[in-house]
């Protein structure tokens, strides 16, 4: 009866609180024991065999099953406590630099998620602590509870790339976003970059984005690619317009006029199209492209009357087998240069118009000049177009294309001997004159040239070339019998 007594006078006397001392280290102390235990504890109820839920890790990096994250807890707790059992003994002052106020693990906190244990509280140490990790299904994942910012935007990604699965709406900033995005587009991941323009394309004005994207054409193709895909069609051709690809657009509008096979329209088209957001160079090509065509549907219009008219000889020796429209323009030069010819520069047929209408250059203008008249076989016209006069009325011919390729053109127009001997003697170099000349049989000019040179030798094998008895013959043997050359060999 006594000893019952006794104990329940030791029951209502005593009591779990202890009264203020001054030794709050070691009732933190006493806490941090008690939150090992805790944690301890949990190892019995853990089930590892749990696979249809997904490990996330709140510290952003992938670790192993929450078994393996609690023993890592558990550890760094242990080494904690032992470290500041260490300093205790040796009296050491760094203890005094932990917070007054330090969290401990609980059953609640752990199944909630929250991070009960500061890290700071624990950075004298030196031991990374992990937060337990969680095992959720992934309908009841998120990922909004973290507070990211700026310098957080890796570990973003690797949530995107890993888990494919995030909730972004705390990138809110532009900045913030256009860093995601450039951390998205150097993981190489096209799913990532895929998910990230999705959320930008819904938290982003349309002019804003596309502004952005025009420096980022990685990003902008993905963009492209899934709008194809999404069948968005009025958002894409508005990306088309506005970014980088408004040039293929402009194009692709522009080559329509090859499926216009009126005239008249199609002229109209082409004078439509010099109002597209073209470069300064290219509005100049569609003009003259429009000018052109006008000036072919001038020209056809005149030389059809003048064909049917039979009014024209060169129409009538030499009939055309093909209408001018639609034509290029070294093909319209080609044209005038061949029907054309002598016609005043104020004619809109004229060559010389042409050339200065759509500043043709001098050599595509001569090389096209060339070849129509040589196939007239007008000599006449092909020496006026070398023949230049200085400023004291001295002529002189000059080629701007070189004289070698006025030999070869002329030879393939069947020019006569005599008018190929003229060219080939203008050529400077001498090699390539001989070969020309030899090449073509321009007899004479082989035998000049040897002459100056002074080489016996060479022009004694030449006259074998020869005919006996010919005019060539003669010359060379004239040439050998002077005694007054003075040869080398």
């Amino acid at each position: 009866m006594s000893r019952a007594r006794a104990d329940e006078e030791e029951y209502w006397h005593s009591s779990k609180f202890r009264a203020f001392t001054f030794d709050d280290e070691d009732d933190e102390l006493s806490q941090l024991k008690e939150s090992k235990r805790a944690v301890n504890s949990l190892r019995d109820i853990v089930d590892d065999d749990d696979d249809d839920l997904e490990r996330v890790s709140w510290s952003g990096e992938p670790v192993g099953s929450i078994s393996w994250s609690i023993k890592e807890t558990a550890s760094s707790s242990t080494s904690s406590l032992e470290g500041r059992d260490s300093g205790l003994q040796k009296g050491s002052s760094s203890y005094a630099a932990f917070p007054k106020q330090v969290s401990s693990y609980s059953l609640s906190s752990l199944f909630k998620g929250e991070l009960c244990l500061s890290l700071s509280a624990l950075s004298d140490t030196g031991v990374k602590n992990y937060a337990p990790e969680l095992r959720r299904p992934k309908a009841e994942y998120k990922v909004s509870s973290l507070s990211w910012g700026l310098s957080d935007v890796p570990y973003a990604y690797l949530y995107l790339f890993y888990l494919q699965v995030c909730s972004l709406e705390r990138f809110r900033s532009l900045q913030d976003k256009l860093v995601l995005l450039d951390e998205a587009v150097a993981g190489h991941d096209g799913n990532v970059i895929t998910a990230v323009l999705i959320f930008l394309k819904r938290t982003l004005r349309r002019e804003i984005l596309f502004r952005e994207l025009e420096v980022r054409q990685v990003a902008l193709c993905h963009l492209i690619h899934f709008l194809k895909e999404a069948g968005e069609q009025k958002l894409l051709l508005d990306l088309l317009r506005l970014c980088c690809f408004a040039l293929s657009l402009q194009l692709s509008q522009y080559r329509e006029h090859l499926n216009i096979q009126d005239v008249e329209k199609r002229r109209e088209f082409l004078k439509g199209c010099i109002g597209l957001p073209f470069s300064a160079e290219d509005t100049s090509h569609i003009q003259d492209h429009y000018t052109l065509l006008e000036r072919q549907i001038i020209i056809e219009a005149n030389d059809r009357h003048l064909e049917t008219a039979g009014q024209s000889e060169v129409f009538r020796k030499y009939p055309r087998k093909a209408s001018i429209l639609n034509m290029p323009l070294v093909t319209t030069l080609f044209y005038s240069c061949f029907y054309h010819y002598t016609e005043a520069e104020g004619t809109f047929s004229s060559p010389t118009n042409l050339k200065k209408t759509f500043k043709i250059p001098d050599k595509q203008y001569v090389l096209t000049a060339l070849a129509a008249r040589a196939k007239l076989r007008a000599w006449d016209d092909v020496d006026a177009l070398f023949t230049t006069k200085n400023w004291l009325g001295y002529t002189k011919k000059k080629a701007p294309i070189g004289f070698h390729r006025v030999v070869e053109i002329l030879q393939r127009n069947n020019a006569p001997v005599q008018v190929l001997q003229e060219y080939v003697r203008l050529v400077e170099d001498v090699e390539t004159r001989l070969n020309l000349a030899t090449k073509y049989k321009c007899h004479d000019v082989v035998i000049e040239t040897y002459k100056d040179l002074k080489d016996r030798i060479q022009l004694t094998a030449y006259k074998c070339k020869v005919e006996r008895g010919s005019a060539e013959e003669e010359k060379i043997n004239s040439i050998l019998n002077n005694m007054q050359i003075r040869w080398k060999n």
